[in-house]
């Protein structure tokens, strides 16, 4: 398929979205994120695919919705659009089930933060900027900034990103818990595809009930978590994958994880 504001490659059985609207420091205007949304798709329906990278350029993964989407809006027209949910690529990434990494080089501001939010976790190059400015605009973030960031870095931390508008820098997201680890620039796409392909190269239903499972904590008590993690577990034994995984492990082997796409 060809794109316009993305390029996609896949690496073994990683598939990898980059952004790349290089002129605008890839601002996330719908068509984009349009088009971000058609290739989750894709990726998600290719039984080939076990992971997916979602990344930007060097300078900038994102570095905010396109101001000139939302400059002409009223309070009616955004409500009527549902923006910015008007696009697809927000609903895409929401309903994946594969693992989705987000590769974080240069500005993630505003939509382009929320953006590396909506994905599983981050992994961020030591140049990295994170943080939601939309108070500057006279406006609030509007696909998770202000749900998704207190979740990872907790109340005070959070209030103060978004009432400030600041800049967070690599280091410090993951001291704070928003990213899993920080890399060297120049190492990001390697050490993000290499993470991806070790979670590719797992049980692709356990991956998909480890991120539901998981997901599900942040919605719910503890106490029902657990039971929903137990019988989730319960369910996956004499599961193919469970009895080749227990299999190997036994037999002193790798796993032989059955893939429909190979």
């Amino acid at each position: 398929m060809s794109y316009q504001y993305i390029s996609v490659d896949s690496i073994e059985r990683v598939g990898r979205i980059t952004i790349n609207r290089p002129q605008a420091l890839n601002a996330l205007s719908v068509p984009l994120m349009d088009e971000v949304g058609e290739a989750i798709n894709a990726f998600e329906a290719d039984e080939g695919i076990g992971a997916i990278i979602i990344t930007g350029t060097e300078k900038a993964f994102a570095a905010g919705a396109d101001i000139k989407d939302m400059a002409g809006l009223d309070g009616e027209s955004a409500l009527a659009q549902d923006f910015p949910y008007n696009a697809s690529g927000w609903h895409a990434l929401n309903r994946c089930r594969k693992p989705v990494i987000a590769a974080v080089s240069g500005f993630a501001l505003g939509g382009g933060c929320e953006l590396a939010m909506a994905c599983d976790f981050i992994i961020a190059a030591d140049n990295a900027r994170f943080g939601q400015p939309e108070v500057k605009l006279g406006i609030i973030p509007g696909a998770g900034g202000t749900q998704r960031l207190i979740r990872a870095v907790g109340k005070a931390k959070a209030m103060e990103l978004c009432l400030t508008g600041r800049m967070m820098e690599a280091d410090e997201a993951e001291r704070a818990g928003l990213v899993a680890y920080v890399t060297p620039a120049d190492e990001l796409q390697t050490r993000a595809l290499a993470t991806a392909q070790t979670i590719a190269a797992q049980s692709s239903t356990g991956t998909a009930m480890i991120k539901d499972c998981i997901n599900q904590a942040m919605e719910i008590p503890l106490s029902s978590g657990l039971v929903y993690e137990r019988r989730v577990l319960q369910a996956l034994f004499g599961s193919d994958d469970q009895r080749e995984g227990m299999t190997a492990f036994v037999e002193k082997r790798k796993p032989a994880f059955k893939r429909k796409g190979q």
